[in-house]
């Protein structure tokens, strides 16, 4: 299936040096599992602002505000792209952002305080949506998910949010966390439990994994590789799961 590729909306704006002043956590973490996502007034401030643009840009595609939305980020390129459903249900590309800073480099958060941005396939339910953050607008990634527990691996409050610095976590600037959180709660609100959120090191084709076969996570990529290339040809996102101890891809349900 021919795809369309995303159109990256923001300069790369890059900020390393000023992230070592910052730490990753939130003001207030939200209480996951809650069923709709809590708001403050400058949360509600940006929807208002936001909503009525990205409706419009999203008409323009064939798409609309509030249908199911899932994230796909990449360290290298260090970029997060949107893909919103269409009538039929296939996700399409909407809108791509550069990341301003992660820290650590290619390959997973093994331990707390590694300084290591996670990989792998995470999802944000309403409750890990925190408007409160110190970092302009944030959602918890979830980390450790069932397969990091697996694997012995520790880190808490990893997060994607605004503020461009960070340590740990995936650092946005303002303008794209507002539309990403956007999205994200339109999508709620009409129903999407969670919006998963899949995190690799670099675009998970055949020429890349052999550049990268003498790295010693080369497993762990490969074992990422299926989700990638399962939505890559069909425009849905698979479903993962644990199975004695490792990542499992199967078809979208």
């Amino acid at each position: 299936m021919k795809r369309k590729r995303p159109i990256a909306a923001w300069k790369l704006v890059a900020v390393f040096g000023a992230a070592m002043a910052f730490l990753c956590l939130p003001a207030v973490l939200a209480v996951a599992g809650v069923d709709d996502v809590r708001e403050t007034p400058r949360s509600r401030a940006v929807v208002e602002a936001q909503t009525a643009s990205l409706r419009g840009a999203l008409a323009e595609e064939g798409l609309r505000l509030g249908a199911p939305v899932y994230l796909r980020l990449t360290k290298e390129p260090a970029e997060l792209t949107a893909y919103v459903a269409n009538a039929e249900g296939v996700y399409e590309p909407f809108r791509s952002w550069p990341v301003c800073a992660f820290s650590g480099e290619l390959g997973p958060k093994r331990a707390e305080g590694d300084m290591q941005a996670p990989e792998g396939f995470y999802s944000v339910a309403p409750g890990q949506m925190n408007a409160a953050s110190d970092y302009h607008l944030a959602f918890n990634l979830g980390f450790p998910n069932a397969y990091d527990r697996a694997q012995g691996r520790t880190g808490s409050y990893l997060m994607v949010h605004g503020d461009c610095v960070s340590i740990g976590c995936y650092a946005m600037t303002d303008d794209a966390i507002e539309e990403i959180w956007t999205l994200m709660q339109a999508a709620m609100e009409e129903g999407q439990r969670s919006v998963p959120v899949h995190i690799f090191p670099f675009p998970m084709t055949a020429a890349n994994l052999q550049r990268h076969a003498g790295d010693p996570n080369a497993a762990f990529w490969r074992s990422l590789a299926p989700a990638w290339e399962a939505f890559e040809d069909t425009g849905h996102v698979p479903v993962v799961r644990v199975s004695d101890g490792d990542y499992e891809v199967l078809p979208a349900s």
